[in-house]
């Protein structure tokens, strides 16, 4: 079925919803469309906790703020792109105060800024441990006063239509009437968010199944830097919690890991301790683990703040983890490692633009050279707090050459029959272990041929599925994960040597000369 927009906008966590605000404010008689494959809500942003790094105060200096995000980045930033982008935060973040966020303040009125891993100063912006909760739902409520822009939930994309490097729209699905809409517009832009689902164990919501990475890549767009996926250090080990982050700002704040007999261990590790960039405490936590054959380590704040600082600063944190019968004021919290952000995708500008014409991509979906090898803490909802401003302006200077083009309906299959469905659940499972198991925090180059022997299985086994059957969210997502999973692997494979998240232990050198890995079709 036919559908018209000016712009359309795929996925509405920070980077989404701010490019729709300001299209919005600047194109007043244009139409701005937003689909999420979910409700409103369910994205990486909503469940973000530590905050958002800005220089904000005279002990701080952009210099500073540059110089992290390059160590961190292990000499695969844009310094360029980086000096650009941190430059500009304040300036945003200001616009979001006046939006109606209330960034955490102290009892004299000034701001409350925390310190997290990598950071050499305090500059985190945030609503106690739920800043990402505060801010989407400020972004909501600003969006929703806009006569031209329209929200579609439940609507999952399917496929871009491109053809010779243009994207003229995209293929979606209704998952309220199963009806699948060629959505035509002047310009797509992608803001889906990352791929954390692509492994067992992962910080990321659900709806984080790498699908605007994965379709930029079918319709021909350059994937730069997969192999860096970004390993949480702390996400809380229970049984009945599924991804529950533990903020880095609770290390920032003080607390110490520990293994389970109560002895610390970061200092073997590095000067910074507790405070390290998180692939060094990761991998910290991933040699302890497999020394000491144990399940978990523990973190443990009730030892080194009061019971009513740890009530304030982190509430959110206490509130669920005494849902599981851990009080964080009392006792340490279990935890272990877990995917947590993709520091590749898409290779765009800071304008959100890539190489096919009128496909747009922002947030974490993108790889703008701000991250490199390995993103600083806080540094990502900052990026799309600014590549939607600066996209929002690239897009209203070039809107005159834009044209909305048709394009042909989809053309579906047959039902799935129920008895087959099961192979969606058992592949899905298939590919999360693989990568878990194989392309996790420590690689080996054996690891990664088997993991990639096994995907190519997989990825035939769904191209049968996906155009002999009825079309649905399940086996979407599925294709997507797959082939993020293969685009990580042939990254990881390619890359000879050791560097930020990426740590080979067959390559443990590090090449004097940084570059970053490409991807391009065919493989």
């Amino acid at each position: 079925m036919n559908y018209k927009t000016d712009f359309l906008i795929v996925g509405a966590g920070i980077s989404g919803l701010t490019l729709a605000i300001k299209l919005a404010e600047k194109l007043p008689n244009e139409n701005i469309l937003i689909i999420t494959k979910e409700e409103i809500r369910e994205c990486n942003t909503y469940y973000a906790q530590g905050g958002m790094a800005c220089v904000w105060n005279e002990e701080d200096s952009f210099e500073k703020h540059i110089q992290d995000t390059l160590t961190a980045g292990d000499g695969l930033c844009d310094e360029e792109i980086v000096r650009k982008m941190l430059t500009n935060v304040p300036e945003r973040m200001k616009e979001l105060i006046n939006w109606g966020v209330n960034f955490t303040k102290n009892d004299d009125g000034s701001y409350d800024l925390g310190r997290e891993g990598g950071h050499s100063e305090r500059r985190v912006l945030h609503v106690n441990d739920l800043t990402g909760r505060y801010v989407e739902e400020a972004l909501i409520k600003k969006v929703q006063t806009y006569r031209n822009i329209e929200i579609k939930e439940n609507w999952c994309g399917i496929n871009l239509y491109s053809r010779d490097l243009k994207c003229y729209g995209l293929y979606t699905l209704d998952q309220n009437s199963d009806i699948i809409y060629n959505i035509s517009a002047k310009a797509t832009i992608l803001a889906t968010g990352g791929a954390g689902k692509i492994y067992l164990y992962t910080t990321n919501p659900d709806v984080a199944s790498g699908d605007g990475i994965a379709m930029a890549y079918r319709a021909n767009a350059k994937i730069a830097n997969m192999e860096f996926f970004q390993f949480h250090p702390t996400c809380l080990y229970h049984p009945y919690a599924k991804s529950l982050l533990i903020t880095e700002a609770m290390r920032g704040e003080g607390a110490i890991l520990k293994d389970i007999q109560g002895k610390k261990f970061m200092e073997k590790y590095h000067p910074m301790k507790e405070l390290a960039p998180r692939d060094i405490v990761s991998r910290a936590i991933d040699a302890e683990l497999k020394k000491s054959g144990d399940d978990y380590v523990l973190l443990d704040i009730a030892s080194q703040r009061e019971n009513h600082f740890i009530k304030e600063h982190f509430p959110g944190v206490y509130e669920k983890c005494l849902g599981f019968n851990i009080d964080i004021t009392q006792q340490p919290i279990p935890v272990v490692p877990a995917a947590h952000y993709c520091c590749g995708g898409v290779v765009a500008n800071i304008d959100g633009s890539t190489q096919v014409k009128n496909l747009y991509v922002i947030g974490e979906s993108s790889c703008t050279g701000l991250h490199g090898a390995n993103r600083l803490a806080s540094n990502s909802l900052i990026e799309g707090l600014v590549c939607a401003h600066n996209c929002a302006q690239k897009i209203i200077s070039e809107k005159d050459a834009m044209k909305i083009l048709e394009f042909k309906p989809w053309e579906p299959g047959n039902a799935i029959p129920s008895t087959e469905a099961v192979v969606i659940t058992q592949n899905w499972e298939e590919v999360r272990r693989i990568m878990q198991n194989y392309v996790g925090i420590v690689r080996t180059d054996r690891r990664l041929q088997r993991a990639k022997k096994r995907i190519n299985l997989i990825l035939d086994e769904i191209d049968r599925y996906y155009w002999d059957f009825k079309i649905e969210k399940d086996l979407i997502e599925l294709r997507n994960l797959a082939t993020v999973a293969k685009i990580i692997i042939v990254s990881a494979i390619s890359r000879k040597e050791s560097r930020g998240i990426h740590y080979n232990i067959d390559h443990l050198k590090t090449a004097k000369i940084a570059r970053p890995t490409v991807i391009e079709r065919p493989w």
